[in-house]
């Protein structure tokens, strides 16, 4: 039997050096033993020296054995299995690593006993990690040598080694403080440029209570909401072993106990009427809608409307775009081009169809032979609608209450624009124009009259060949140009 002696509980370093003179020595797992420095010595390990698993490892580890290579997964898995307070997790750690080693495979198998052991027992050591930074409670105490400012100490019991590892989270959160945590298994002291481990602590030198305390026991008693009392899913979230070094936890019997009288009471009580505070409040003003704009300011010009336009936050879109877009383009055109909404690029520009949509319709607008310059362009919806995901803005469609609230600005545009017939570039746009739902698949390359007479040729809105396929996009696209209509601009 080969005995290793380790430096402490964490002693990751030490386990990883030993663990490979054993592996190369082709020592199995039943051959090694583990223990932790100042551990009783037992007649097992009788024939091991003074230095422990140094020697151990120097009698079964001769020069020119081969490299020992794993997994970093499971090198890492290890790493962090070794902060668990089992003492037999030493032995499962380097049973995982050799059977590993011996049979390569292992490392993919999610139902190897050992490896489901070693993950739950992890699970533990995390839990107990996220606990230990929720339910610390600092108290400030006077800093030795009279020193001004005060060292804040805390008191934990963590159920594994998490010490040291979850240390690193107090001193990045509270950088610029002086602080001791101090637990059962170990202790940790932060000076504002130092992290220092120690020995373990004793709960007589966590400090008292003090009037900070009192006022936190206060808020917390103000703010608890009977209504809202799930005492089981509390006790799951904050277990009962914890609330002996939380002050808070004092209160909780009590408000749990009177919440169904609390809450009767509330509902019994006739509703408060807001105070003076509330009350001297000037009231906020009125969203107008488009069309109470209009008929309040009668715009009479492009450049009058574009500015209520710009102004206008009638629904939600309007107060997340970076700004309005407005048409473009001459008066009196022989067709406006009306597009669904903004797209990213347009929305940073402030023009319409510039983007990757609108590359596409002056590609299309080329093969037809048209102007771009003698057509009015613009869309439906004057503000880009989106939903992040990561650093991307990615188009979401209107909803169609907010088309309906840029109906207004759409139809004054068109009153003054007047163009002599509609092309619109996709459904959003042929139900903004004719006021019902168009099958723009089905409609497509066929005109349409609106309600003042004006057509409505409908086309896909050039988007639509964006998403294609790649193999599909010029079939597509050919398809495209013969809906639009044979009269040119």
């Amino acid at each position: 039997m080969n005995a290793v002696e380790l430096q402490g509980p964490t002693d990751w370093a030490g386990f990883r050096r030993s663990a490979r003179a054993m592996m190369q020595a082709g020592q199995p797992p039943d051959r090694v033993s583990w223990r932790q420095r100042g551990q009783p010595q037992e007649a097992l390990w009788a024939d091991v020296g003074a230095d422990g698993g140094a020697d151990a490892a120097a009698a079964v580890n001769p020069a020119g054995l081969p490299r020992i290579t794993l997994p970093a997964a499971l090198v890492a898995l290890c790493e962090n299995l070794i902060l668990h307070h089992d003492p037999g997790r030493f032995d499962l750690m380097y049973r995982l690593l050799w059977r590993t080693h011996q049979n390569p495979k292992l490392a993919r198998d999610p139902l190897d006993a050992d490896r489901m052991q070693a993950e739950a027992m992890l699970r533990h050591v995390r839990r107990d990690m996220h606990k230990m930074k929720a339910f610390v409670r600092f108290r400030p105490v006077g800093a030795p040598g009279g020193d001004s400012e005060p060292v804040h100490v805390a008191w934990f019991e963590p159920q594994h080694h998490i010490i040291e590892a979850t240390a690193a989270f107090f001193m990045r959160r509270f950088a610029g403080m002086r602080w001791a945590l101090l637990t059962p298994m170990g202790s940790a002291r932060w000076d504002g440029r130092e992290l220092q481990i120690g020995p373990p602590a004793d709960r007589r030198e966590a400090p008292p209570a003090d009037a900070g305390e009192a006022l936190w026991l206060t808020y917390y008693a103000h703010i608890f909401n009977p209504a809202r009392l799930k005492v089981a899913m509390m006790c799951k979230e904050m277990p009962k072993r914890y609330w002996p070094n939380l002050p808070e936890a004092r209160l909780i019997e009590p408000l749990t106990q009177a919440a169904t009288a609390r809450m009767q009471a509330m509902i019994e009580s006739e509703g408060t009427a807001p105070g003076p505070a509330i009350r001297s409040r000037a009231p906020a003003a009125p969203v107008l809608l488009p069309l109470q704009v209009i008929a309040a300011e009668a715009p009479t010009t492009l450049a009058a409307l574009n500015s209520a336009v710009r102004r206008c936050q009638a629904c939600p879109i309007g107060a997340q775009a970076t700004q309005a877009v407005c048409g473009s383009g001459p008066l009196a055109p022989r067709w406006m081009l009306v597009g669904e909404q903004p797209g990213d690029e347009e929305d940073l520009r402030g023009e319409p169809f510039v983007g990757p949509a609108g590359r596409l319709l002056d590609r299309a607008l080329a093969q037809l032979g048209w102007d771009r310059s003698r057509l009015y362009v613009t869309n439906a919806v004057k503000h880009f609608k989106y939903e992040l995901r990561g650093k991307r803005r990615m188009h979401k469609t209107a909803a169609q209450r907010e088309a309906d609230v840029c109906a207004g600005w759409l139809e004054h545009e068109i009153a003054l624009v007047k163009p002599r017939g509609l092309i619109a570039l996709g459904a959003t746009a042929a139900r903004a124009l004719l006021g019902w739902p168009v099958a723009v698949t089905q409609a497509r390359g066929t005109c349409l009259r609106r309600h003042d007479g004006l057509p409505v040729w409908i086309v896909l809105h050039p988007a639509a060949l964006l998403r294609l396929p790649p193999n599909q996009q010029a079939a597509a696209f050919s398809a495209w140009v013969k809906d639009w209509p044979a009269e040119p601009a």
